[in-house]
């Protein structure tokens, strides 16, 4: 789908905020059974289609480079003690590629278009049979909780599957919706209201008067992005977002933190 070309450099504020969800998967490792690395130059791009396909939710088709395996001394650094191994296809490989493939709301982003199909049998195979190993849809407005549309569709995915939430303004037809159970990852901290007195510092200031973390291409004011990632099983998957060479946000920082 047309969208705005790849971005190489990831803006400073972002880079920031990836090396917070770093310290926060570094924390909660042993929560998890298994990780998985994401590009972070990647990862802002998804933020970016999320936001430019609004009011849509967008279906992401993502897949790995074979050439591309986890750092060991990362893997190792992350590693649960309830790691499972071969718990889904490409374990182990850092996800850098990226499709858009579908748009449109929580129940039809998750079907795919023909052209995105394999012909023969295709209508066998769910309404994924598609070609990518690992998945990504957005929730806007919304926390990145799995809904049990959601849960269905990862049935269908031989890698992961990912949900990147965001709260932004304006939000159009898309009031914040968070009455939804379960547990959060943020990049960074939960959106929360600015004061109303007047401070030496700037803060940029949305219709909601929420704080703002970055500001899109697109115009959009961001207030709070969560990403979560999990296994057809039910089992959570600690996401790692590393640079170009595979070396995590915040890298000196983290080890030092365990020093």
């Amino acid at each position: 789908m047309p969208l705005a070309g790849l971005i190489e450099m990831v803006e400073k504020w972002l880079e920031e905020l990836m090396t917070s969800y770093n310290h926060d998967s570094m924390k909660s490792k042993n929560s998890y059974t298994a990780q998985i690395h994401l590009k972070g130059d990647l990862f802002e791009n998804l933020i970016w289609w999320a936001l430019q396909s609004l009011p849509d939710e967008i279906l992401v088709g993502m897949d790995i480079d074979a050439n591309s395996p986890h750092l060991q001394e990362v893997e190792n650094f992350f590693r649960s003690e309830q790691h499972v191994e071969g718990l889904f296809q490409s374990q182990g490989f850092v996800i850098n590629e990226a499709h858009i493939v579908n748009r449109g709301n929580s129940f039809s982003v998750h079907h795919l278009p023909e052209d995105w199909t394999d012909d023969m049998f295709s209508s066998n195979r769910g309404s994924r049979a598609g070609r990518f190993t690992h998945w990504l849809h957005t929730h806007p407005n919304a926390p990145a909780i799995p809904s049990e549309a959601d849960a269905d569709a990862a049935q269908e995915t031989p890698g992961v599957d990912m949900i990147l939430g965001l709260r932004f303004s304006p939000e159009g037809p898309m009031p914040w919706f968070n009455d939804v159970e379960g547990t959060r990852r943020r990049l960074g901290e939960e959106a929360k209201p600015l004061k109303s007195k007047k401070t030496k510092r700037r803060i940029f200031r949305s219709n909601q008067n929420l704080s703002v973390i970055g500001v899109a291409p697109s115009g959009h004011k961001i207030h709070e992005i969560q990403l979560i990632a999990f296994h057809k099983s039910g089992l959570g998957v600690n996401v790692i977002l590393v640079n170009e060479k595979g070396i995590p946000y915040g890298w000196e920082k983290l080890q030092k933190s365990v020093d």
